[in-house]
């Protein structure tokens, strides 16, 4: 069972934090493992989950995509219609819920394309919570949407100026947040990334997604599907769609990261293709450094592929060959996100759209009987203005 009790998937993984993360971090798993099976938290989340968040997400056949592709059948998993607009809610309102039976009264969080930020505000002001998220400066600009979305819901967003000002370094300010108020704070992190138990509570809240497409494909088609394909920064959206089918060796999986201008320009966030093994934030996995072990700065056209590390549990699948990695390119993101749109009517979320580059790479080649699963992580409003300075076009 995974990970062992000292967070640890194989090599990966761990908790390498300082001395005064170590209790609040102990506080944090003994107080998951008591609510996960205490009845009245399992019956306030799940009534959650379908009032207010609005799951089970339909499992929709792209028939018009399909058919200009002409091979595999593609299923869109629609997490872009959760409340908030992506998959990052069921794992905020959750931790939310947690920290509050933990008695704990202010939130903090960090975001990079403004997703999770606005899924912890919209959280902490359900439950009427303090809210605090840290945002780097490039992330504010290319997402000013979501940074208006925040202050709206009460939230505030202090912006992060150092580094590559973006997720990596709004992480960091996040945990020295933490660090000083751990007394009345909770961190609700907002992917499967940092020190244990953080990547395993953030799989186990998102694994709703592949559970619940695990049932609706057995309805629809009778049968699992051949490939599942999912978007990864650090990783929540695709470890919560490819979770639930691990067991199932006939299904494979494949996890797209941020290619940015391609690998030979240095200019990318794919860890698997240009990284190496070190420890970042709390945790060991893939990070892309240099010789001596410093962070490069990444880049991707989607802010929220836009991280230096990913996923300790996503190492862990792809040394054992169980789970194919490989990455999409900001030229064909921005193809997808068009050609979704002209397609099926739905604009999808740049994170997203890498997902979608891959499926409309190998759906041509692949049976007509065959059958792909792309997670649709979110929705595409936030990236909307984005898109449009990048094509040259003024709104």
């Amino acid at each position: 069972m995974l990970p062992d009790r000292n967070g640890h998937f194989g090599l990966y993984g761990g908790k390498y934090v300082p001395e005064t993360l170590m209790a609040p971090l102990e506080e944090l798993e003994n107080a998951y493992k008591k609510f996960l099976k205490d009845s009245h938290f399992k019956s306030i989340l799940k009534q959650c989950m379908s009032d207010y968040i609005g799951r089970e997400t339909p499992l929709y056949f792209a028939e018009h995509l399909t058919e200009a592709l002409g091979g595999a059948r593609v299923y869109l998993k629609r997490e872009d219609l959760c409340h908030t607009g992506a998959h990052k809610i069921n794992n905020a309102l959750s931790q939310a819920l947690l920290a509050k039976m933990m008695g704990k009264n202010r939130l903090i969080a960090e975001t990079g394309a403004g997703q999770h930020g606005v899924a912890t505000a919209t959280a902490a002001s359900y439950l009427g919570l303090d809210c605090e998220v840290y945002m780097g400066t490039e992330d504010m600009r290319r997402q000013s949407l979501n940074v208006f979305r925040m202050k709206l819901l009460g939230a505030k967003v202090t912006a992060v100026d150092n580094g590559s000002k973006t997720l990596k370094d709004a992480i960091n300010e996040a945990i020295r947040d933490w660090v000083t108020n751990v007394e009345e704070t909770y961190y609700v992190m907002g992917t499967v990334f940092g020190p244990h138990p953080y990547p395993v509570m953030v799989r186990n809240f998102q694994s709703v997604i592949g559970k619940e497409a695990r049932k609706q494909i057995l309805k629809k088609e009778g049968r699992l599907p051949d490939l599942l394909i999912a978007c990864v920064g650090g990783g929540s959206n695709a470890m919560g769609l490819f979770y639930p089918f691990l067991k199932d060796e006939s299904v494979k999986m494949v996890g797209v990261e941020a290619g940015g201008e391609g690998i030979g320009s240095g200019r990318h966030a794919a860890r698997f293709a240009g990284g190496t093994v070190g420890i970042l934030q709390g945790t060991k996995s893939y990070l892309l450094q240099d010789e001596d072990g410093q962070v490069l700065e990444t880049h991707s056209v989607s802010a929220g592929l836009d991280y230096a590390s990913v996923g300790p549990e996503h190492c862990y699948y792809k040394d054992k060959e169980r789970i194919d990695y490989t990455y999409a390119t900001n030229d064909d993101a921005l193809d997808a996100f068009k050609i979704l749109g002209r397609q099926e009517g739905i604009i999808p979320a740049l994170e997203s759209s890498h997902a979608l580059a891959h499926a409309i790479r190998v759906a041509p080649d692949m049976d007509k009987d065959e059958i792909i699963i792309v997670n649709l992580s979110g929705r595409g409003d936030k990236d909307v203005n984005h898109v449009a300075h990048i094509l040259g076009v003024t709104l």
